[in-house]
């Protein structure tokens, strides 16, 4: 069920920056969702033959990942505490541009190239099938020689898939971080493939109701997926273009063979970005044929009160004209006048009646 519409406006496309408006570049200004959560902290670090994944990390071994020939992935949930950003920051040698891109969750999509290490933003978005709306929260990577940052704005991911394989030792755990990287990515676009299924049920099922009972609450569940697609498609458009860069630029943390596999990602983006602009077309259609059927039902109503309105227009006339108080009428001393102008009355609507369905006006 959807949410009233009160609530649903609620959620803004476009995130307030009011606070951070002034500061100098590289201030660390939390935007987004507030929350006083703790932030785990977790890395998973392995080679050809050793696994290690370990929940709370001290920062002397994050410090230790830039100097280690295993492969690391640091993986936090949560960016409302700026303190904590800045630290891990330092300990890994981020600029501070890129701290506060992190802590600023209303990043679109972006790729940037730093000395040692890529910067990659992107969307992780989830259906919600209890509200009906896209959840959508950013996801930074950063990608170093042999570690992989990522950091989303709550726990939960869709990368448990990815953990599995590295717990079972298979190829991924065989290469380098590039490959990591390109596995992330790999989850979060096949994710969307995931939400769009539950998107298309539920379109597909307000389709039928449309069609079916047309009512003032389908014109809303049309502007609230019409709204959702916005947000999706802002989300989704601007990562064809880092999924491009990544799969063709040449750069020395990507291997030739993992930009084969981020070519892969690239073809699956423009995949959904084709699914999206599908389902905006086909709710505007909605739209348009919600407005033809209220205007049919009222074409409908209009008919019949028409048809009413010319059966009853003479026999008011006839009514009328007996009704009038002149002297010399002589039908008024008639004996037979009275049944008489009601079988006048009664031939006039059969009459009409007849007249109407041969013109097909009325159907019975």
């Amino acid at each position: 069920m959807l949410r009233s519409k009160g609530k649903r406006l609620a959620r803004k496309l476009v995130v307030k920056r009011g606070k951070k408006t002034g500061a100098a570049p590289g201030t660390l200004v939390h935007i987004g969702r507030e929350s006083d959560a703790a932030v785990p902290v977790r890395l998973i670090e392995y080679d050809d033959d050793e696994y290690t994944d370990i929940d709370d990390v001290d920062p002397e071994r994050i410090a230790r990942l830039r100097h280690t020939d295993k492969v690391s992935w640091l993986n936090v949930d949560g960016v409302h505490k700026p303190q904590l950003i800045e630290a891990l920051g330092k300990e890994l040698g981020l600029h501070p541009l890129v701290m506060e891109d992190i802590v600023n969750t209303d990043q679109r999509a972006k790729i940037e190239d730093y000395d040692g290490y890529l910067y990659v933003v992107l969307r992780m978005l989830r259906f919600s099938e209890e509200n009906n709306e896209i959840q959508s929260e950013q996801l930074s990577l950063v990608l170093g020689p042999h570690f992989v940052l990522s950091l989303q704005e709550e726990p939960g991911d869709v990368f448990e898939a990815v953990r599995d394989r590295l717990r079972a030792g298979r190829r991924i755990r065989f290469m380098q971080a590039d490959y990591l990287a390109y596995a992330l990515l790999d989850a979060v676009v096949d994710h969307y493939f995931v939400m769009l299924e539950q998107l298309g049920d539920q379109i597909e099922a307000l389709e039928d109701e449309l069609i079916a009972t047309p009512s003032p609450d389908t014109l809303g569940k049309i502007h609230h997926y019409k709204r959702e697609m916005l947000l999706l498609r802002k989300s989704v458009w601007p990562l064809r273009e880092v999924l491009s860069r990544l799969s063709r630029d040449e750069n020395p943390l990507i291997s030739p063979e993992t930009r084969l596999f981020l070519r892969d990602v690239y073809d699956h983006a423009i995949h959904v970005v084709e699914t999206v602009d599908t389902f905006r077309e086909l709710l505007v259609g909605m739209l348009d044929l919600y407005m033809s059927s209220v205007g049919n039902r009222m074409n409908e109503v209009m008919k019949v009160l028409t048809i009413f309105a010319t059966l009853f227009m003479p026999l008011t006339f006839i009514a009328g004209v007996y009704g009038m108080n002149f002297e010399y009428m002589p039908e008024l001393e008639w004996r037979y006048g009275y049944p008489m102008v009601w079988m006048v009355m009664i031939a006039t609507v059969i009459g009409l009646v007849v007249f109407f369905r041969r013109r097909g006006w009325l159907s019975l």
